[in-house]
C-alpha cells in the first residue's frame, strides 16, 4: 500500500496507507471496557443488516435524517474512549489530510472470531464524500479484508484509508476477535456553502 498524496484516494485505489499510529492508550482503553459495553447499544447492527455480526461502541455519529446539515452527536462511547481516541484521530488527520474538516462518525468495532461481514458498498452521500479510515487495534493473520475481491491483511497500529465505494467484506478466520477503530473524516472542501451548516460539530 502506498500513499497517493495528501487527502487523495483515487477511484481506482483500494486502499491508502496512512502509516503507523501511536495508539497504546486507545488500545488500553478498549481492553478496559466491560464486556457489556459492546452490546449496550445495537442500533448499528439493527439498522444495517450487513453489520449484524459486529459489535460496536459509537463515539459520535451524524444524523442521516438531517443531511446535508451536519447534525453530529456524541454517544456514550465518547465518555468511554474519547480521551484516548481524539489524539489518535488528530494525529492521523494532521499527517494525511487538509485540516479544517469534520469527523462525522467514530466507533470501535469488534468482529468476533469466525464471523463475517458480507460484501457491500457504503452508499450514503456522507460516506461517499468522507474518508473512511480504519486503525486496526487487535487483529490476526487469518483476518482478511476484501476490497473489490482482493484480500488485504491490515497491520495492528497502522492506519489505512479504505475505498468504501468498492465492494468490501471481512472474514475473521482467526481465533481471536478483531477490533478496529473506524472514523469518517469530511474534508474542508466539502463544507463550503450553506447546505452544510456547521452546527454541533465534534471537531
Amino acid at each position: 500500500m502506498s500513499a497517493t498524496g495528501v487527502g487523495q484516494l483515487h477511484a481506482s485505489d483500494r486502499t491508502r496507507d496512512l502509516g503507523p499510529v501511536r495508539c497504546d492508550a486507545l488500545l488500553d482503553a478498549v481492553h478496559d471496557l466491560d464486556e457489556a459495553a459492546w452490546t449496550a447499544k445495537e442500533y448499528r447492527q439493527q439498522s444495517f443488516n450487513v453489520h449484524r455480526s459486529t459489535q460496536s461502541i459509537v463515539l459520535c455519529f451524524i444524523d442521516l435524517d438531517e443531511w446535508p446539515s451536519l447534525a453530529i452527536a456524541r454517544d456514550v462511547g465518547w465518555d468511554q474512549l474519547g480521551d484516548s481516541a481524539e489524539p489518535v484521530m488528530e494525529a492521523i488527520i494532521s499527517r494525511n489530510y487538509l485540516s479544517g474538516g469534520v469527523v462525522i462518525r467514530a466507533m470501535a468495532v469488534r468482529l468476533p472470531a469466525g464471523a463475517r461481514i458480507a460484501p457491500h458498498v457504503d452508499e450514503h452521500e456522507s460516506l461517499r464524500l468522507g474518508h473512511r479510515i480504519h486503525l486496526p487495534l487487535v487483529t490476526h493473520p487469518r483476518v482478511r479484508f476484501f476490497i473489490d475481491g482482493v484480500p488485504h491483511r491490515f497491520e495492528a497500529g497502522r492506519a489505512v484509508e479504505v475505498n468504501n465505494q468498492m465492494s468490501h467484506s471481512v472474514m475473521n478466520d482467526g481465533p481471536i476477535d478483531r477490533v478496529h477503530f473506524i472514523f469518517d473524516y469530511l474534508p474542508p472542501d466539502c463544507l463550503a456553502g450553506p447546505a452544510l451548516a456547521r452546527s454541533g460539530l465534534v471537531r
